[in-house]
Formats: C-alpha cells, sequence, structure tokens
C-alpha cells in the first residue's frame, strides 16, 4: 500500500489519570504539505490521549478511502489494530474492556480509510514523533483545557 497521508500521534498524561494531551503531525506523501493539531484535557489517561490523538487524525481528512500509515509509540493502540484484537473484542461489545467509547469512535473512523499502523519507539530521535509528544505535553499544560467526558462520566478508567 502506497500512503497519500501519513500520520504521526502521541498522547500524554500527567499523573496517569490526571491533565493531559494528544499531539498530530499530518503530511501528505511526497509533497511539501504538513499539519499539526493538538488539545489538552483536564483528566485523562495516556491511553486515552493516545487512542484520541489517532482518531482525530483521521477526522481531519475530508474524502474517504484514503491510504494512511499511522505512527504511533503507542502498543496499545498500534497492537490492538494490527494484532487484529480491536475486532474481537467488538464483536464482544468491548465486554471489560477500557475506552470503549473512544474504541467505537476509532473503528467509525478506521473504517472510512485504509489505514494501516506502525509502531515507533517513543522518545527515540524520531523527529515527527518527538514533535507530537512536545505538542502533547504542551497541550496538557495549556490553560483552555477540555473535559475527557468519555473519562470523567465513569468516574474513571472505563
Amino acid at each position: 500500500m502506497k500512503p497519500e497521508v501519513l500520520i504521526y500521534t502521541d498522547g500524554a498524561a500527567r499523573g496517569n489519570p490526571g491533565p493531559g494531551g494528544y499531539g498530530i503531525v499530518m503530511e501528505w506523501a511526497g509533497k511539501n504539505y504538513r499539519k499539526e493539531f493538538s488539545q489538552g484535557y483536564r483528566y485523562t489517561t495516556n491511553n486515552r490521549m493516545e487512542l484520541l490523538a489517532v482518531i482525530e487524525a483521521l477526522r481531519k481528512l475530508k474524502r474517504p478511502g484514503v491510504r494512511i500509515v499511522v505512527y504511533t509509540d503507542s502498543r496499545y493502540v498500534s497492537d490492538a489494530v494490527e494484532k487484529r484484537w480491536l475486532f474481537g473484542w467488538e464483536k464482544k461489545n468491548f465486554k471489560d474492556k477500557k475506552n470503549p467509547d473512544l474504541w467505537r469512535e476509532f473503528l467509525i473512523e478506521y473504517r472510512k480509510h485504509q489505514v494501516s499502523f506502525v509502531w515507533v519507539k517513543g522518545h527515540n530521535n524520531h523527529p515527527q514523533n518527538e514533535r507530537c509528544d512536545a505538542l502533547a505535553v504542551a497541550a496538557s499544560h495549556s490553560k483552555d483545557l477540555l473535559e475527557d467526558v468519555g473519562f470523567t462520566a465513569g468516574g474513571g478508567p472505563n
């Protein structure tokens, strides 16, 4: 699969749970086009931010059927998809799984495109991953933190 879009994502939480954020870098393959996005949340977890980063990046794409490679340092996200665990969880309605709200949102966006994942080691001088980390951490410190409703509605991890 020759990708059209390269997506780099990272999530962070200070305290886990605690204030958190995500960072996204999106690039068109072979073109001089790059966009960055980030958002912070008052109370969340690292895994939720890792997954939300991918969801929000996929939502940014304006047309369906795009070939995408997502680079993430989250085994939680990459392995769930690439090892196909996620689809078994879905068949069991996410029974006893954390973050079912986000996994359901992810599947809606995922199914609109042709997405593959590549795991990259975090904090290993990968330029885009390091940039996403900086965006995520900065977002977690911003003054305009959103509420992670899916996390706080259940009183904690779900």
